[in-house]
């Protein structure tokens, strides 16, 4: 029954369809094996594989033929834009935010905090005076609100974003319900920066 719904008018188009699945797969893998995320990729990986070898097989058994090919090709060049689009819209993981204020520091703080981010605001020099520099720690979907909100209050304001890998402690991190947004709990564990073990202190006598 599968070779000939594969060998049939709709062959190239079901080869296209699961090469998109199965790539996609391998970048949300790739992306989360970054972020150690243990317990996803694993799941991903084995549907990646039984996906991939079934496409695979049928389009070597008509490599002769054109269009299975074509479908091969372009359903892994959409399965990769697929899947940098998906992790985009889940956004896991955190992000890191510095932002440089000559007038609005305290402003943008509360704003960020309003927002729910971790904010520590500190005095800074910079070539033309003065400035309030923000350090910010905030979840990666939150991040194009909190640009925003930068953006209309001090337009002006110096901004990098980064990704951490490593966070550890503070309140956004602590166990038990985060004050602003919920508890970090279940599979959304999974997707958090991994934190440095605490060290292990021995006592003497």
């Amino acid at each position: 029954m599968l070779e000939m719904l594969f060998a049939g008018a709709w062959g190239p188009l079901i080869v296209f369809c699961m090469r998109i699945f199965d790539v996609s797969f391998t970048t949300m893998r790739i992306i989360l094996s970054v972020r150690n995320a243990r317990w996803v990729v694993p799941v991903l990986a084995f549907f990646e594989v039984s996906i991939w070898l079934i496409a695979a097989g049928h389009a070597m058994a008509h490599l002769t033929n054109p269009v299975y090919v074509l479908g091969y090709t372009t359903g892994y060049a959409t399965g990769t834009w697929v899947g940098l689009w998906i992790e985009q819209k889940l956004a896991f993981g955190w992000s890191s935010l510095q932002v440089v204020s000559r007038a609005a520091g305290p402003a943008l703080a509360a704003r960020l905090r309003e927002l729910g981010a971790g904010v520590t605001r500190q005095a800074g020099e910079a070539r033309g005076g003065d400035v309030d520099v923000l350090h910010a720690i905030l979840k990666r979907r939150q991040l194009p609100a909190v640009l925003a909100a930068i953006d209309t209050i001090d337009p002006d304001a110096f901004v990098m974003a980064e990704q951490p890998h490593v966070l550890q402690r503070g309140w956004l991190l602590a166990p038990g319900p985060v004050p602003l947004h919920g508890a970090v709990t279940g599979w959304r564990q999974a997707f958090r920066a991994p934190r440095v073990p605490e060290p292990e202190l021995t006592a003497h006598a």
